[in-house]
């Protein structure tokens, strides 16, 4: 590009190039320049015609939602996905599972008491725990709550009153709970059955060798076996439940069985087919 002649010059005599404009500023006028480039015989006047092009679009090849995407579970147990849960609807119980980080002692030795404690007080206003039972590492819960911020509350509140109680009873301190907390709804008479069976027989799915009733769950407080069991002196550590499917429309299906084994993990009871 030809540089802007110098304050205080003169205009270039012949046409072409460089004007001054009113405000006194110099200006290339394109124009005038390739006239003048004609006339001196530089430029050919005659151009070739060219083709437009179309210029291809490159894609780029990570991020978005394709198979495999995503972090890496950095532990032995892929844990719950960190996705929207479900909204609670209050005429629906729900199945509840608590998982503890790997290294703590068993939940059904020492902490117990203080497990079961906790468990017993947690049903307070529109959150009622009705049966539950506690494994080595994890509890599983049957649950109700009158409205979706209760369901949550009542949930937090737990998690947060069975943390403090084990580390109290452990004599440690820290986090206790070594995932979010999975929860699914149950809709239907069936999918609260199998619920009821996967809670209260669920030791059997982890000892082959079990019998009778889980002394570490609320199976002994259940009225609803096919062979009514010896029902415990002391007083239930669960509420009652309000809903329909809770206390009517499962038994639709039969008592339960006490040899009945789960024979599916929670996220898979719509599919359980029990006779």
């Amino acid at each position: 590009m030809r540089a802007s002649p110098a304050v205080g010059a003169q205009a270039p005599a012949q046409r072409g190039g460089w004007h001054r404009r009113r405000c006194r500023s110099w200006a290339f006028c394109g124009d005038c320049h390739l006239t003048s480039l004609l006339a001196s015989g530089n430029v050919c006047p005659i151009k070739m015609p060219t083709t437009p092009s179309q210029l291809a679009l490159v894609i780029r090849a990570w991020g978005g939602r394709r198979a495999g995407a995503g972090r890496r579970p950095t532990r032995e147990r892929v844990g719950v996905p960190h996705r929207a849960r479900d909204r609670h609807v209050a005429r629906c119980p729900a199945h509840v599972t608590l998982r503890a980080i790997s290294g703590l002692p068993s939940l059904r030795a020492e902490a117990f008491p203080a497990v079961r404690t906790a468990l017993s007080r947690a049903s307070r206003g529109p959150f009622r725990v009705l049966h539950w039972s506690v494994q080595r590492d994890h509890l599983h819960l049957l649950v109700e709550a009158d409205s979706p911020t209760g369901f949550v509350r009542g949930v937090q509140g737990l998690t947060t009153r069975l943390a403090k109680a084990v580390n109290l009873a452990l004599g440690r301190h820290g986090r206790m709970w070594g995932d979010r907390y999975h929860a699914r709804l149950l809709r239907t008479p069936r999918e609260v059955r199998n619920a009821l069976v996967y809670v209260l027989n669920n030791w059997r799915k982890h000892c082959a060798a079990a019998r009778g009733l889980d002394a570490y769950s609320t199976a002994g407080w259940f009225r609803d076996w096919r062979t009514p069991p010896v029902q415990p002196v002391a007083p239930p550590p669960v509420a009652r439940a309000r809903t329909w499917l809770g206390a009517v429309g499962w038994r639709r299906y039969g008592p339960l069985d006490v040899d009945e084994r789960p024979r599916h993990g929670p996220a898979r009871l719509k599919d359980t087919r029990i006779h």
